[in-house]
Formats: structure tokens, sequence, C-alpha cells
């Protein structure tokens, strides 16, 4: 699982939904791989409006990374600075979470994450 994919997640228990501590799920025991992709910056530019920045600090500084900065890059930062733009693709799409699990903050609810496949089925009781 993607770094980049934990910005898109939020918990799946019911009593979660109306909660803003639902989001964004913590990484705990996360074991990480590092995958070599090459560095696409439109990709990374295109997808930067769409990314919950203060929920990437977050996940970054639990995961061990460097602080971010408190803001998001504008698409002209990136372009100008390479060693950012690599930072944040090493981040959002090299980084992967092969083990680990994902708590809510809310409910303390744990997701598995097991080959990098994070398992959002829920008891009969939580649904």
């Amino acid at each position: 699982m993607k770094v980049l994919s934990l910005n898109f997640l939020t918990c799946a228990v019911k009593a979660c939904k109306s909660s803003s501590d639902s989001y964004p799920l913590h990484p705990k025991d996360a074991e990480l791989v590092q995958d070599d992709i090459e560095v696409n910056p439109e990709l990374l530019i295109n997808i930067l409006p769409r990314i919950d920045w203060k929920a990437l600090t977050t996940t970054a500084t639990e995961l061990g990374f460097p602080a971010l900065p408190e803001q998001a890059p504008t698409a002209e930062e990136l372009q100008a600075d390479e060693q950012k733009l690599k930072d944040l693709h090493n981040l959002l799409m090299e980084t992967q979470i092969m083990e680990g699990k994902l708590v809510c903050g809310h409910c303390g609810h744990e997701y598995a994450v097991r080959e990098g496949i994070a398992n959002f089925l829920l008891p009969s009781h939580l649904v």
C-alpha cells in the first residue's frame, strides 16, 4: 500500500463517519519498502491539489520521514526545485507499507496490512 493511498482512506466503522479523528488512519508497526519508480513530474503536479497536505504531514511524521513544510508546495515550486520533487515522489510513489496496521484515531480499530494490502473487512458488530 503506497503512502499516497493513505491520503484517501478513512475508517470504515459506521460510528466513525461523523468524526474528524477517523482520518487519516495512523500506521502502526509499519514495515516499509522502497520501490524504484521513475519520477513523473507531471503526475505529481497534477495530484498535488488533490492531496490533503495536513494528513500527509501527519502520515510522513508517523512513518519517520523528515518533517514536511506546513504548506504544500506549488506546482511552480516543484518545477523549480528538483530535490523537492524527488523527495515528494519518494514519499508518495516509492514508499510502500508492506506489513503492519492502520489505526483509526477515533475508535482505535486496527486494519491489518499484509503483503502491501490493507484488509478493510469489518467484523459484523462494527458494520
